[in-house]
């Protein structure tokens, strides 16, 4: 008779023998078969008869689904960072909106809008810089690492490119005479330039009362590409910040519109309840039916509710 093998231990022997990867489960005798877990934690089948092991490939990992529709949400946001900022004291920068589709709650498009403005006269440097009124643009994409979980918060990470066009200026610039030893006041024109600009970003989002939620934004940023001007470069850039700023910050309030779609819940019996007061009983249709109950014709006992 065959030896049978019976109950195998999981012990350290187990973790380092050979387990057959390529052997077809189905051929085995399913009636036959016990557990075990290998040191990766593996479900491993084993015939106790003939010994021959094998992975179950029904109980390996499996990336989960995601469980949220294509087109999950919609959103729009304001960043109000900035309006804050300049009531503290800052001369810069003005206020920034956002508009973005979620897809799946992990895909998320983002198109960005803002407003910037400047009139300072940063420290240590010997003149007034200012910018007009402009807009600036930016497209990207945001990536939700908790897209299976609840929605009450998000984890992001994302990447945006921006496009500012704007003028500038610089006013009263001091230059001092070696000659004279006096000092003269100079003005530098306005100068029209577009500057495309990088963003590599982290945000968190907390929901804080049904559609509304708080937002806060990490933000490594880089110039891409700027035109060359007579009179130098520029100190401020709308959407991007001051110039020697790699790091930036942002804090906005979003409001989010649910695209999913609602099932209508009908109720049998009826035609359609939908708008209908829950407490008010439906209308009952006729029902042609000549059949007899205890001796009475249904038909002749039939009462409209209403």
């Amino acid at each position: 008779m065959g030896q049978r093998r019976i109950t195998p231990i999981d012990n350290p022997n187990t973790a380092t023998q050979h387990v057959n990867e390529n052997f077809n489960p189905d051929s085995l005798d399913r009636s036959r078969l016990t557990e075990m877990k290998d040191a990766q934690g593996r479900t491993i089948l084993v015939d106790t008869v003939t010994g021959t092991e094998v992975i179950d490939s029904t109980a390996l990992n499996v990336v989960p689904k995601m469980i949220y529709p294509l087109l999950h949400s919609a959103s729009v946001s304001v960043d109000i960072w900035d309006p804050v900022m300049r009531l503290l004291g800052q001369k810069y920068g003005l206020i920034e909106f956002g508009a973005e589709v979620s897809l799946h709650n992990r895909y998320i498009p983002v198109f960005e809008v803002g407003l910037g403005e400047a009139n300072d006269r940063p420290d240590d440097n010997n003149y007034t810089y200012k910018s007009a009124f402009a807009p600036y643009f930016r497209i990207g994409l945001n990536y939700n690492f908790l897209y299976n979980s609840s929605t009450d918060y998000m984890a992001m990470a994302g990447i945006r490119y921006g496009l500012s066009p704007f003028s500038w200026s610089v006013t009263d610039v001091e230059v001092d005479s070696p000659y004279w030893h006096e000092e003269e006041l100079m003005n530098i024109n306005s100068e029209k330039v577009t500057i495309g600009y990088l963003m590599l970003l982290f945000n968190l989002r907390l929901r804080i009362k049904g559609p509304l939620y708080l937002g806060w934004t990490f933000r490594y940023q880089t110039i891409l590409h700027e035109p060359k001007t007579p009179h130098g470069e520029p100190w401020y850039i709308p959407g991007f910040g001051t110039r020697n700023s790699p790091i930036s910050g942002a804090f906005s309030i979003t409001y989010t519109f649910d695209l999913q779609k609602k099932k209508k819940h009908r109720h049998p019996g009826f035609d359609d309840t939908e708008g209908l007061d829950p407490t008010v009983m439906p209308h009952f249709h006729p029902i042609n039916d000549d059949r007899e109950l205890n001796g009475t014709n249904i038909a002749e006992e039939k009462i409209e509710l209403e």
